[in-house]
């Protein structure tokens, strides 16, 4: 049985038995609804009580007009849909009155996925940024997944807070696509031989690159130490940084080679090393949406973790990318912008966020006459239960 076939059959089986559950889903979307049939039902009940359909002023008893209208409407939406399809979602219901709890399970799932579709298409975006040396696109898609998670932390009723994982799960590091690798390394060992050749040139680029930034980790601790060098103000040749990188134990433990090192030291010096560093940054841009791209969809994909922490663990995600796409406007001379201001929250925001979350009011300690087995408690007393007539 899946448990989010059953919360969506539940919650249309709980409004068709009792329309009067609709003002307790206003929060529910269609669209947030797995299957195409259930979000048409969905829609066409909302537009019988929208449009003041008779079952919604009925007293105790539903009109099996109820049904079939909600049937004729969704058929012109939907195809596959039969009469005998609403008695089984009305059997799939245990208790009407716990419709905004299935309601609830439907929108956590519409979170989880829409959180992964999102996370699919900055990946996407990331790829053929690594490709095309272009990063509009992927940080586009990130600003439009940092909104989309925005919205649902409203939509679920919590702080759209950025928390981060109590224990971070194991990733492999992804290396660029091989269409660009070659580039990539290219243009990091020229802007390396750069900078030992001309040393002023690191005033250009230390203000805004890392050593994270090099997609191979070598060339970065390579830059670390003439970072170090400029750092303390120490002359900077092929000398000092051979010196510098074995007092850093790179060479004792294998991360860069004399053969390595000789290469890049000895290696043309002329050319821009502002520009390089773009070039690097673009890859770093890149590689970095990918990675948050690709953790983020993990955590979608994790079915045990609430809406909540989901989205909070998904805003942490995105945040080494808004790091370095920081960095990059700062290369590019264009500051980061201001965020902008909240949006004023629409609707009820107390009453939203109370159906959102489904909570149970605690119910008041039972007195001596009303426990159970007393003679007070009766079959008379229960509330007569809404059946179609």
């Amino acid at each position: 049985m899946n448990p989010l076939l059953s919360a969506e059959q539940a919650v249309l089986g709980s409004v068709l038995l009792d329309p009067g559950q609709l003002a307790h889903l206003d929060w529910l979307a269609p669209d947030h609804f797995y299957r195409p049939i259930h979000q048409a039902l969905f829609a066409a009940l909302r537009k019988l009580r929208t449009e003041n359909h008779p079952a919604v002023a009925t007293g105790e008893r539903v009109p099996l007009s109820w049904v079939t209208d909600a049937v004729a409407e969704a058929s012109n939406h939907v195809r596959g849909l039969t009469e005998v399809y609403p008695h089984i979602l009305i059997s799939a219901c245990p208790r009407p009155e716990h419709a905004p709890v299935y309601g609830r399970m439907v929108l956590e799932g519409a979170i989880h996925r829409s959180v992964t579709a999102h996370a699919i298409r900055l990946h996407q975006a990331a790829r053929a940024a690594a490709l095309q040396g272009e990063v509009e696109g992927a940080l586009h898609h990130a600003d439009v997944l940092a909104g989309v998670l925005e919205d649902l932390a409203r939509r679920w009723g919590s702080e759209p807070r950025p928390v981060a994982l109590a224990t971070q799960p194991p990733t492999a590091p992804v290396a660029p696509p091989p269409v660009r690798a070659d580039h990539v390394a290219e243009d990091e060992q020229f802007l390396l031989a750069v900078l030992v050749e001309r040393p002023k040139a690191m005033d250009e680029v230390v203000g805004w690159l890392r050593p994270g930034d090099f997609a191979d980790p070598a060339h970065g601790q390579l830059y670390r130490c003439l970072g170090a060098l400029h750092h303390r103000g120490e002359p900077i040749d092929r000398i000092t940084v051979l010196w510098e990188a074995q007092r850093r134990g790179l060479l004792a433990d294998g991360t860069l080679t004399t053969e390595q090192l000789t290469a890049i030291c000895n290696g043309v010096g002329a050319g821009s090393a502002e520009w390089l560093g773009e070039q690097i940054m673009r890859s770093s841009v890149a590689r970095t949406a990918a990675a948050s791209a690709r953790a983020i969809r993990a955590l979608a994909e994790n079915e045990t973790l609430a809406p909540g922490r989901l989205i909070s663990h998904a805003l942490h995600a995105l945040g080494p990318l808004d790091e370095v796409r920081a960095r990059w406007q700062t290369a590019n001379g264009h500051p980061a912008p201001a965020p902008p201001p909240a949006p004023p929250s629409e609707g009820p925001p107390t009453a939203q966020v109370h159906a959102a979350l489904a909570r149970s009011t605690a119910r008041p300690a039972a007195r001596p006459s009303e426990c159970p087995g007393s003679a007070s408690t009766s079959s008379a007393a229960r509330p007569p239960s809404r059946t179609h007539g």
